[in-house]
């Protein structure tokens, strides 16, 4: 069964990777549902399922992400007197989220990342009609407080680690809304979600540690066979998404893609 469920997350890999691609959206929405159905069939303890499906999702975003925030910052997209600021108080919310998440019941977890991912679900929905444009510089950043930037921050690092999430879907609008050029704001949005999820994975191991319910091949909360399966085609398939974006109708796909979610959450909440 465990090479099984390591072929099965082989496959999912390449989905989640040109999805992510495709339409631009975070592997976490995808690989977290999917892992709380899988990892059962693995034999995982059912009190467990959720927090390691979360940590999971986290550690396949520490290595996919590396190299877009690398490519991020070799094209200077990146302000960092701003990222800085914001990445401090992101690790520390996505560290206290991996706890929240470990203190919490397993109905508790699955709800509250079921609710999250529908009402993200509905924003996406209805912003899928991008009216901003890319190439449009906007030449004073009219950014908020520092107090109000690093408590936004903080709760967005609680959220997308509670969540299996790198935050993007939540950073990108609110930088823009506060006038950051788009390409800027996907920049800082990356190196940011890089950040939750190495502090938030490594919450997660530390919380996980010493838990007598884990399966073998675990990492504290990290189910290695799962992630290493995801791995190896996530970061080859996401070039090809990004290839057909140009071909496909992805505002199209994107609004199919939002509806799925709000199935997929609903149907968490109820079963």
């Amino acid at each position: 069964m465990l090479f099984s469920i390591f072929i099965i997350c082989v496959l999912l890999g390449s989905i989640v990777g040109f999805a992510a691609g495709l339409l631009g959206i975070g592997g976490g929405l995808i690989i977290v549902p999917a892992l709380v159905y899988l990892l059962p069939l693995a034999g995982v303890d059912g009190n467990v399922v959720m927090p390691m499906a979360l940590a999971t999702s986290l550690a396949t975003i520490v290595i996919t992400s590396f190299s877009a925030a690398l490519a991020h910052h070799r094209n200077k997209n990146i302000p960092w007197s701003i990222a800085k600021t914001l990445m401090i108080a992101i690790a520390c919310g996505s560290l206290l989220g991996a706890y929240i998440a470990d203190s919490l019941s397993v109905n508790a977890l699955k709800n509250t990342f079921a609710i999250a991912v529908f009402i993200l679900a509905i924003y996406m929905f209805f912003s899928v009609k991008n009216t901003k444009k890319n190439s449009e510089e906007i030449e004073t950043i009219n950014l908020p407080s520092a107090y109000l930037l690093k408590a936004i921050s903080f709760f967005t690092g609680i959220l997308a680690s509670l969540m299996g999430i790198s935050g993007g879907v939540m950073l990108i609008p609110i930088l823009s809304y506060f006038t950051m050029p788009l390409r800027q704001a996907i920049g800082v949005a990356t190196v940011c979600g890089l950040t939750v999820a190495v502090f938030g994975v490594s919450g997660y191991i530390l919380a996980g540690w010493n838990n007598v319910n884990l399966p073998d091949y675990s990492l504290g909360y990290v189910y290695l066979p799962a992630l290493l399966g995801m791995v190896i085609t996530s970061s080859v398939f996401a070039p090809l998404g990004v290839k057909w974006a140009t071909r496909l109708p992805v505002r199209t796909l994107k609004k199919a893609f939002v509806l799925f979610l709000m199935i997929v959450a609903i149907k968490m909440i109820f079963s």
